[in-house]
């Protein structure tokens, strides 16, 4: 455990983001707006392990994080938490989604303030996943120059968030409902078949009659592969049209977009755009530089307590 302590005062937050199968946590200075680089702290979780077993795991992270601070000095621990999550009581409801269903029932404030010994009264603050990484990105990064933010994380499943000064609309008539777009019907099920990983999996199967594991194998092949082209390039066209009459609706300034497809940008970035132009639709697309940083920075954001003035409503609605 790194023995480096820095002085600091209440304007100090743990960011964590949970993962499917990874935890990661970082320092965060609420009033200089930036991460202790050296508090970045991860470990890898077998998310069917017991209860206990993920717990330490989690606690791990944290504390490693926590080990750059006096505790005393700090104001408390975000979690960017996959759902579904009690969010306003910490309380975990995964089931029948196969991981960390050991959890369910548990509040994780209570268990993991117990290994790290911290006070019961420390807050411990949790939101979506996807608005974390939303709202860290309309904090640190480029999103910051937006007031009025569509972002989408693209990844195992179809993330989103509608942010107006930094904050997720959750309801109203410029929005889905609570922001999700996952749920939406498109083609012949819902948006979240078409625009994950397990489309490009299935699809490329279907194509080529060959089974590769998920987008970044896919992505290899278009050097040499017409087929995984016209696949990237189906992609952006169908996502295009989908989110376009979204995007219209919210009147949004940028269209950001995150997780773990976003890497494969330059393979759909065209036949995106020109579908989002073809509906009139001409917004800045941003992709994420932050990544994995912007989840850890959104829900440590939730400690700062002028934004948590405005962003409370939220752990009560998710």
């Amino acid at each position: 455990m790194p023995d480096k302590r820095i002085t600091m005062s209440r304007n100090y937050a743990v960011g964590v983001d949970i993962g499917g199968s990874h935890i990661s946590s970082v320092l965060i200075d609420l009033g200089n707006h930036s991460l202790v680089g050296e508090s970045l702290a991860g470990e890898r979780v077998d998310n069917k392990a017991s209860s206990g077993e993920i717990l330490d795991s989690w606690a791990a992270a944290v504390r490693k994080s926590i080990a750059f601070a006096e505790i005393g000095k700090l104001r408390g621990v975000g979690f960017a938490m996959p759902g579904p999550f009690d969010y306003a009581r910490g309380i975990a409801l995964l089931k029948n989604v196969d991981k960390y269903e050991s959890l369910y029932g548990l509040n994780v404030g209570d268990e993991l303030k117990k290994r790290l010994g911290l006070e019961r009264e420390l807050p411990f603050r949790y939101v979506n996943d996807a608005m974390a990484f939303a709202m860290g990105e309309c904090w640190l990064g480029k999103a910051s120059a937006y007031n009025r933010v569509a972002a989408v994380t693209l990844g195992t499943g179809f993330g989103s968030a509608f942010l107006l000064d930094g904050v997720p609309l959750t309801g109203g008539d410029e929005v889905p409902e609570m922001g999700y777009v996952y749920n939406i019907p498109y083609g012949e099920s819902i948006a979240d078949d078409y625009f994950s990983t397990r489309w490009f999996v299935r699809e490329y199967a279907g194509r080529t009659g060959q089974a590769l594991p998920g987008v970044k194998e896919i992505a290899a092949q278009t050097g040499h592969e017409p087929e995984a082209v016209g696949l990237f390039e189906d992609y952006g066209d169908h996502l295009g049209r989908f989110l376009a009459p979204l995007l219209k609706n919210f009147n949004a300034g940028c269209l950001l977009i995150g997780g773990n497809i976003s890497g494969a940008w330059p393979l759909f970035r065209g036949t995106l755009e020109r579908a989002l132009n073809g509906q009139g639709v001409h917004v800045k697309v941003l992709i994420s530089e932050l990544k994995e940083s912007a989840a850890m920075a959104g829900s440590a954001r939730l400690l700062d307590p002028q934004f948590w003035e405005k962003a409370q409503f939220l752990v009560s609605k998710i």
